[in-house]
């Protein structure tokens, strides 16, 4: 889904972008590299982590210096990962909301799901457009699974490029793999560890979500 933008009010609403992925692929790292270079484009942003019963990735990124802790918030799942963002997105919704209040000119929120596995989604009334996350080192084959998070997100990330040769990964092959599970509809490489890949994935957001040239 690309091209979003939508009214409460007479106000525009800020996006919201969900990114989800296996436990360890990067999620939160990726939202780390994410922050600066959105708020360094003047985009007004804000966050929402996902645990299961902690707030362990809200107080990371609250004490990373990144962004002012206000605007991150916490939604503890205590369940099933893919509950809160799927089946029944209300506690997520609201908290995007309250946030809408406290910061009224909001444009964008980062919803990182908490760690799930291939067949994690988010709900169209959650989110506007997802990202799934998935790293070289969980192997190759992973895209040839075709998980519905994989073929049904807007953009499929590909992170820990750097660890390909030390796991015996032709990176090449999985990108080729991927696009073809997921028609030619995005993937991008990342490896957020050096930041690599990071401008291609804050380019999609301003371009399909934003509406930025």
């Amino acid at each position: 889904m690309t091209g979003v933008q939508k009214t409460k009010g007479a106000r525009i609403a800020a996006a919201r972008v969900g990114i989800g992925g296996p436990v360890g692929s990067g999620k939160t790292a990726l939202v780390e590299r994410l922050i600066p270079a959105l708020l360094g484009r003047g985009i007004d942003l804000a966050v929402i982590t996902n645990d299961l019963v902690t707030a362990e990735d809200a107080e990371r990124i609250r004490r990373s210096g990144l962004i002012d802790p206000a605007r991150v918030s916490a939604v503890e799942a205590g369940a099933c990962p893919h509950t809160v963002i799927r089946e029944d997105p209300t506690l997520n919704i609201e908290a995007a909301d309250e946030l809408e209040r406290r910061f009224p000119g909001v444009e964008l929120i980062l919803l990182e799901s908490g760690g799930d596995n291939l067949a994690s989604t988010f709900s169209r009334d959650l989110t506007d457009f997802w990202m799934f996350v998935i790293d070289v080192a969980g192997g190759d084959d992973i895209p040839r699974k075709r998980g519905p998070g994989v073929i049904r997100c807007d953009l499929l990330v590909i992170n820990k490029t750097d660890l390909a040769p030390h796991v015996g990964v032709d990176l090449a092959r999985m990108h080729e793999q991927a696009l073809a599970v997921r028609s030619n509809r995005p993937v991008l490489l990342t490896n957020c560890r050096k930041g690599e890949g990071i401008d291609a994935v804050v380019g999609m957001i301003e371009r399909d979500v934003l509406f930025r040239a």
